[in-house]
């Protein structure tokens, strides 16, 4: 389906929803439309936690503050200052960047670097307290518990206020359904499934969480505005704890993920609430939370997930399964003169001074002293423990190593982060094969394309220019005729391979490989080598080798660095660490057979230090 089409059809969707809401008020009783009024609102913030939730991995408890800002800008301006179409557009002033505010201090506190996934939770599922606690406080400010009423407002009808808020809802649907479907999009799902891979692909995910975060209060805060008008009564409620929880828990009950699920979910759940409240005043509550225990258990997904999946399912019992569709994506080697990667600097590629490393007491690197220079592909061998992987770490963030300088392409790489240290020029691939689980390989190389050609907000690109690295390990390793299989159904070789065309995507100048060819196959090995040899000669990278298979670092090193107990012991070329008495002896004291005969196979892996 052609990008035209495919907007045209969410288009046409949207047309569609929008005849639907204005017919709501012709086809409804008075209450149903009353209620439903509240419940359109609500589905809008129940959208933004499933953008956060759903799509980014954020769990947040805090969308009822932002719902809260605009709705008490709305109340404290119209209250205090009387109600004016002026006053009315200060209010919405306020309310949004209320909410901004808030969300900004909230995102630093939440996504600053190092900061686990857990401390989004834990922060906003304060939040609504210290919101609550703080409009108790207000007195007849804020109106304390009792809230605001009886305040001037918009004077429109209740079926315009149906027409308002459906309206709303449906463009803000329409335009995050536009958005997770881009390019810009996917980084969502990417951020969400491996944060790490991202950073290492020079992706600065905090700066991206609080910017999604962002556009989620803004959104919140408008929902909240247009309810205080059309209720003219606002609560501290609004701000709540339980009603935070709430719209998480329509998004599970809807299908997180899906957009629509929320949606539907607090629709379907508000409106049922006012009708059961009334009915059944005492015991209400429990039957909703016991309809929503019985759905997760049985659906764990979520409710749309379920209905879009049953006829998915039908349809591949009566007909046999297509055959997988060719990529909708078109590669192509990017011109030389087009390349954004950082320019070589002045000196070596790569100078280690005095690293050290230590976690508490115990020290695992000291007095780590090398240089390596445009087109050496240096290989880093020890035995287990020695340090290899913990230097690798310390060369591709600034922040692993407790002292010591690291200087690349001339830079000095300081305490930067993993995504600086990519601007500089490091590309470092991980032990073990490192991708995006769910997506294609050809978005996970648009992914790792990001850095250099920003992604659409609205539309999925039709061509995908890589280095010529990058191209022709795709076509050496046959990825070029698999763009569309998701990364979860290749072969271990080819992940690996996978990989490493997206660290070349990046435009490195040093390349840092972790154990390239662990678990693969003699051929696979050779393959790999081969390709190796060609980056460092004829791409002039500086390329750093870890690797237990010795055989393979004689066949394709120009230069040999061995660690023992986080020290260096040689550094010299391959005849010199072959002929090397002490090496053999190394390796003997560690349990091996000697280095001569040292093989992948037979190798334990290093364990992390």
């Amino acid at each position: 389906m052609t990008e035209a089409r495919r907007l045209s059809l969410i288009l046409a969707v949207a047309l569609a929803a929008l005849a639907a809401i204005f017919a709501g008020p012709y086809v409804l009783d008075t209450y149903s439309v009353n209620v439903l009024t509240r419940s359109l609102l609500y589905a809008a913030v129940a959208l933004t936690v499933d953008l956060l939730w759903g799509f980014l991995g954020v769990l947040t408890f805090g969308q009822s503050v932002f719902f809260a800002c605009g709705a008490y800008a709305a109340g404290l301006v119209f209250t205090h200052m009387d109600f004016s179409p002026s006053n009315a557009l200060l209010a919405l002033g306020l309310g949004v960047g209320g909410a901004l505010l808030v969300a900004a201090i909230v995102g630093w506190l939440a996504f600053w670097h190092g900061a686990s996934a857990l401390y989004a939770s834990v922060i906003t599922l304060v939040l609504p307290i210290v919101a609550t606690q703080l409009l108790y406080s207000g007195g007849t400010f804020t109106g304390s518990s009792s809230g605001l009423s009886g305040f001037m407002s918009f004077d429109l009808s209740m079926e315009a206020w149906f027409w308002l808020s459906g309206s709303f809802l449906v463009a803000v649907t329409t335009l995050a359904y536009i958005f997770v479907k881009s390019d810009a999009g996917r980084l969502l799902v990417a951020v969400r499934e491996n944060e790490q891979r991202c950073k290492y692909l020079g992706l600065d995910t905090s700066r991206l969480k609080i910017l999604v975060f962002l556009a989620c209060a803004a959104i919140g805060a408008i929902a909240g505005y247009i309810y205080a008008g059309y209720a003219m009564v606002v609560a501290p409620e609004l701000a709540g704890f339980v009603f935070g929880t709430e719209l998480v828990i329509w998004t599970a009950l809807g299908g997180r993920g899906t957009l629509l699920g929320p949606v539907f979910g607090a629709l379907i759940v508000d409106y049922e609430s006012a009708q059961l409240a009334g009915d059944y005043p005492f015991v209400w509550q429990l039957i909703i939370g016991t309809l929503f225990v019985l759905v997760i258990v049985a659906f764990p997904r979520g409710l749309l997930p379920v209905v879009f999946d049953a006829p998915r399912k039908l349809l591949g019992l009566l007909r046999p399964r297509a055959a997988t569709p060719a990529a909708s994506v078109t590669l192509s080697t990017l011109d030389p003169a087009d390349t954004q990667g950082v320019e070589p600097g002045e000196g070596p590629a790569l100078a280690v001074a005095d690293v050290v490393k230590r976690f508490g007491s115990l020290t695992v690197l000291e007095g780590i002293d090398f240089e390596a220079r445009a087109g050496e592909l240096v290989s880093l061998v020890g035995p287990n423990g020695a340090g290899k992987t913990t230097l690798m770490r310390c060369i591709a963030d600034g922040a692993e190593r407790s002292a010591g300088s690291i200087m690349v392409n001339g830079y000095d790489i300081g305490r930067k982060p993993p995504e600086a240290c990519v601007a500089l020029g490091v590309g470092r691939k991980f032990q073990m094969a490192n991708v995006f689980e769910t997506l294609t390989v050809a978005q996970c190389l648009q992914i790792a394309r990001v850095r250099h050609a920003r992604p659409s907000l609205w539309r999925r690109a039709a061509d995908l220019k890589l280095p010529e690295a990058a191209m022709h390990v795709l076509a050496t390793t046959g990825l070029d005729r698999q763009l569309s299989t998701p990364a979860h159904l290749l072969s271990h070789g080819m992940k690996q391979a996978l990989e490493l065309s997206m660290v070349l995507a990046l435009e490195p100048r040093v390349l840092l490989l972790d154990e390239p060819t662990a678990g693969l196959t003699k051929t696979e090995r050779m393959q790999i080598g081969a390709i190796l040899i060609e980056l460092a000669r004829k791409q002039g990278l500086c390329v750093l080798l870890v690797e237990h298979d010795l055989d393979f670092v004689r066949e394709i090193s120009s230069r040999v660095i061995v660690l023992h107990q986080g020290r260096i012991v040689l550094d010299g070329s391959v005849e010199d660490v072959v002929a090397s008495e002490l090496v053999k002896q190394v390796y003997a004291g560690s349990g091996h057979a000697g280095i001569a005969h040292e093989t992948a196979p037979s190798a334990p892996k290093e364990m992390p230090a």
